[in-house]
């Protein structure tokens, strides 16, 4: 069945819920406990969950649940809870970060539709193939991708079945969603887990403040108007962007959408579109490819001052209740019988009838009329009086069997019409059910573990030591180069390095960039040169680098940007040819400690021991960089914020990294876990620096300059 483009609205309260669906639209989704990316957000109790449900299922709308953040191991039987809780009130569909929390839904709900968060990063046609076969039904697109890419995507997983889904309307995060560890590292609020404080909208400039002071700042997102095209290149879905805003916002964002979709063009509406919230105007570089210093913007007085007057307008776009769906009624009244009534309602989306039935047995029975005998129109103005219940009627819709002078009071009608429109309503929701296999879902938490043997004796075993170096001129000099320890050089290091890397039995392997955009076949034509070049092992900071390593024949070290917060995922990645993972930088040392004793191979498992790790992954330069500035490897520009604090950028294939202003430094740290392999970062340093610095780690010697701890022992909110 064609469904056409779906129309998928926030509702971060059951006001902005009530919009949305009144405005049109096809499916909303929310959140509910703790385990979504707007923790903020008035998210929904078990019971507002159930009542949003009933309304959206009846007027044929469907309900998506946001469980898109990552899960501690002492969480997931929480998640778990969450997860039963979802069936049981009929959610349609659950949306997911945490690979370990996508193998509980497949092992224990196996019913439900399984959606990738945009907080995945997954950015490649590899990676979305991968989704698929990983179990899930849709995957959301990342807001940085062109028209072009989009196209590339969907013709790469067509015969694959995978929906795909993308933002169409609303905020724009500078960062690569899920790569973004700014707000964890500044404030132990972190976005990976739902509670991102937004310090990129916050003064950051590029030296001498060229351009802009707000340079991870952008314009909201607003592409509506390409959505017919957009339809036609394989999206199904167009996603607003907002739980957090007002109910005016949604009904705006809904309608303007539910336009695009019918072919309609509404000037006045598309100008309440852009002033109901905006940062300095909207923004659909992206989507053109073109990026730059006009997609920037901040959130400024004029923009607060222009949605003030035009509230009250768009509160009458969905101030009265219209949203229905049609029932047909089949009402019989014979004489010294109950009355009887059936139901009938069909999904408007297709594939779900429900029907019910109704009588007054033992409460009324058909009376001769002793004066006025009830006619049918009557009856049918009583039985179409749906108002507020989400069904509509037609004369159409209404088949009567009606003995000849017989009275029905008026009071008898509307109560079996209340008593059978109550009773479909319950029967919908409970049609939406699914099963839920707990025993399942424990086996899961109990097995997981036993998917990491290759982890012990991959070919990556024996290394306790990876150095990862931004650029060749940072090795050492020489050939002494410890057993424990490999090398990670970037991709386009010079093939005479590699030969004389493999000339001193040197063992090393290289980086797959993070930022997989317009050079990515440029990437794996690199990576299996590379491999032929000596490279033992690749390694990979997200599901896309790790399926373009394997596709090269290359044993994969998992970064610690994988996310990998629990056993399960750690599982996930093993199963998924991942030798050695290194876990989530946002853990503490407690919580890796509850990761092993889950099971996981210790020897598989590392953790980041120093560097200036990168913060953000943006596709966009930071506004007032530009390509030249990052031509010396020497020197890498900065941007600084409003306390003076200095941040080196980075470029990173097709992106930029922003790198924290001070390593991470644990050398003389008595909690460093010795069980674990460790990664090196280095990014600024140079090569006496790379030797003096594994030379510290070695003894045990305390930082000659500023440093951070990192999250390791106070962890993130």
């Amino acid at each position: 069945m064609n469904r056409g483009p779906e129309v998928l609205a926030p509702a971060g309260s059951m006001d902005a819920l009530r919009a949305a669906v009144e405005c049109g639209a096809d499916a909303v989704y929310l959140g509910a406990g703790h385990f979504n990316a707007r923790r903020n957000a008035r998210n929904f109790s078990e019971e507002e969950l159930a009542e949003a449900i009933e309304y959206c299922h009846v007027r044929g709308v469907k309900v998506h649940l946001t469980l898109n953040t990552l899960v501690s191991d002492e969480e997931l039987p929480l998640a778990m809870d969450l997860i039963r809780e979802a069936c049981a009130l009929g959610v349609d569909a659950l949306i997911v970060q945490d690979l370990g929390v996508a193998a509980l839904v497949r092992a224990a709900a196996p019913g439900m539709e399984l959606h990738a968060s945009t907080q995945m990063a997954v950015m490649t046609p590899e990676g979305f193939r991968a989704l698929s076969d990983l179990g899930f039904t849709r995957a959301v697109l990342p807001r940085e991708l062109s028209y072009e890419e989009i196209l590339a995507i969907r013709e790469a997983t067509r015969d694959t079945g995978l929906e795909l889904e993308m933002f169409i309307h609303g905020a724009l995060c500078m960062c690569v969603s899920g790569q973004c560890y700014l707000s964890a590292t500044m404030g132990g609020r972190s976005g990976n887990r739902g509670l991102c404080a937004q310090p990129c909208r916050l003064r950051f400039a590029a030296d001498g403040g060229r351009r802009s002071d707000h340079a991870l700042s952008l314009r909201d997102l607003s592409a509506v108007e390409a959505i017919p095209d957009l339809y036609e290149a394989g999206v199904l879905s167009f996603k607003i962007e907002g739980r957090m805003k007002r109910p005016e916002y949604v009904a705006a964002a809904v309608t303007a959408c539910r336009n695009a979709v019918d072919g309609i063009r509404d000037e006045k509406l598309l100008g309440d579109l852009d002033a109901v919230f905006s940062r300095s105007g909207h923004t659909d570089g992206y989507l053109k490819g073109q990026l730059g210093h006009d997609m920037f913007g901040t959130r400024r007085k004029d923009d607060v001052v222009a949605a003030a007057p035009i509230l009250k307008d768009l509160e009458q776009l969905y101030v009265r209740e219209t949203r229905s769906t049609p029932v047909s009624f089949d009402f019989t009244a014979r004489l010294g019988e109950p009355l009887q009534l059936t139901a009938v309602w069909e999904d408007p989306a297709g594939g779900n009838v429900q029907t019910v039935t109704v009588d007054t047995a033992g409460e009324y029975e058909v009376q001769a009329a002793q004066n006025v005998a009830t006619g049918a129109d009557k009856v049918l103005a009583q039985l179409q009086k749906t108002g507020g219940t989400g069904f509509s009627a037609a004369d159409t819709d209404i088949a009567l069997h009606l003995d000849e002078n017989i009275n029905i009071p008026v009071s008898v009608i509307n109560k079996l019409r209340r008593a059978a429109l109550d009773a479909l309503t319950k029967t919908i929701a409970k049609s939406g059910q699914k099963n839920f296999d707990r025993e399942a879902a424990e086996d899961v938490l109990k097995n997981a573990s036993s998917a990491t043997g290759t982890a012990v004796n991959g070919p990556l075993t024996g290394f306790r030591r990876f150095v990862r170096l931004r650029t060749a001129d940072q090795l050492p000099a020489g050939n002494e180069t410890p057993e424990d320890l490999a090398w990670v050089l970037p991709l386009d290091t010079l093939p005479a390095v590699f030969d004389r890397l493999q000339e001193q039995d040197i063992r090393f392997g290289v980086e797959v960039p993070r930022g997989l955009y317009e050079h990515t076949g440029t990437y794996r034509k690199q990576l299996k040169k590379a491999k032929a070049q000596g490279a033992s092992f690749a390694l990979a900071a997200t599901l896309d680098s790790v399926e373009l390593a394997k596709q090269a024949g290359l044993p994969v070290l998992g970064s610690f940007t994988t996310n990998v917060f629990n056993h399960i995922a750690r599982a996930e990645y093993t199963a998924l040819g991942v030798h050695h993972v290194t876990l989530s930088q946002e853990m503490t040392f407690r919580q890796m400690d509850v990761l092993r004793r889950s099971g996981t191979s210790p020897q598989g498992d590392g953790l980041l021991v120093y560097g200036r790790s990168p913060l953000m992954l943006t596709r966009n330069a930071p506004d007032g960089l530009h390509p030249s500035d990052f031509a010396d490897p020497a020197a890498l520009p900065e941007l600084t914020d409003r306390k003076g604090i200095r941040f080196p950028v980075s470029k990173n294939g097709d992106a930029y990294e922003l790198l924290n202003s001070r390593p991470l430094y644990l050398a003389d740290s008595r909690d460093l876990p010795r069980d674990l392999f460790h990664l090196y970062w280095f990014t600024t340093e140079t090569a006496e620096d790379v030797t003096r610095i594994l030379r510290a780690y070695e003894t045990g010697a305390p930082a000659g300059t500023e440093f951070t701890r990192g999250l390791y022992q106070k962890g993130v909110l």
